[in-house]
């Protein structure tokens, strides 16, 4: 008998399982059987407990990029809901796999959650900010991008903490990348973070989409640049693993992420209105 689940926003425990008892094809029925009868909880259950995986495995993903303070358990809790509403809303006859559909949703409950509970105390934003517009300042003061030591002595920090103030920035921008970017249909609602993200199987017009604007984004990157948005949104690298593959400290890396980010934020902002078309 398949567990039912009825998470809560506050839940401190689930129970993860590996992959469910059921395979392929008894899914695909159980799939056919609640979308004829949507009433039927006990078969979203085992939907819920097929696809549990994906929730744990993105909810992990987002955690490792987040400053101390979020719990993972709340992440997972959000990802449930954001499953939940997956396999209701998912449509079997359009031709893409759930895996696919889900992801993006799930992260973006994840996210959603992040901002509801408003877990960046105003602080952080406020010195992100400064960190920004001290960053605008030195590249046009110097020409090039400041040096961490630099911008320490700009914002009157130590390196130390101009180190634990970016990690924390390059979370207030994971947020930020979660807008919607246009809306459709509820089907195809995309998410800035969503353009940067590669995932196999998706449907053409999307795929058309993100590769035009990864084109568009990258063109005005140098190498390092362009290497740091695919390590990081695309193999899903932490900065420090980044910094060693690229032969940066890890504070260069972040300095380099936080300024590509504003220039990727500004390009997708002047693309809007082109999409809103579509």
């Amino acid at each position: 008998m398949a567990t039912i689940y009825a998470p809560k926003r506050h839940q401190t425990r689930f129970p993860i399982t590996p992959r469910s008892k059921f395979n392929d094809e008894e899914i695909k029925q159980i799939w056919l059987d609640y979308k004829a009868d949507p009433s039927r909880k006990e078969l979203r259950n085992k939907l819920v407990e097929r696809y549990l995986s994906l929730v744990r495995y993105n909810g992990e993903r987002i955690w490792a990029r987040l400053p101390e303070g979020v719990e993972l358990d709340d992440l997972i809790s959000a990802g449930i809901f954001g499953l939940m509403d997956a396999i209701d809303a998912f449509d079997m006859n359009r031709g893409v796999k759930f895996e696919t559909y889900c992801v993006p949703r799930i992260r973006g409950a994840m996210l959603d959650e992040l901002r509801t509970m408003d877990w960046v105390p105003r602080l952080v934003r406020s010195k992100a900010s400064k960190l920004s517009e001290a960053t605008k300042t030195l590249e046009t003061k110097l020409g090039r991008a400041p040096t961490p030591q630099e911008l320490a002595a700009q914002m009157e920090l130590s390196v130390p903490e101009l180190e634990k103030l970016m990690t924390e920035a390059n979370a207030v921008g994971l947020i930020s990348l979660n807008k919607k970017w246009y809306e459709t249909d509820s089907y195809k609602d995309v998410r800035e973070i969503d353009i940067l993200e590669d995932k196999k199987g998706e449907d053409p017009t999307r795929r058309v989409q993100k590769t035009d604007l990864m084109r568009l984004v990258t063109k005005g990157l140098n190498r390092n640049e362009r290497l740091i948005i695919i390590l990081y949104y695309y193999e899903e690298l932490t900065m420090k693993e980044i910094g060693a593959t690229l032969d940066l400290s890890e504070s260069r890396v972040s300095q380099m992420h936080s300024s590509i980010v504003q220039r990727l934020q500004t390009q997708l902002g002047r693309r809007r209105p082109e999409f809103g078309n579509r």
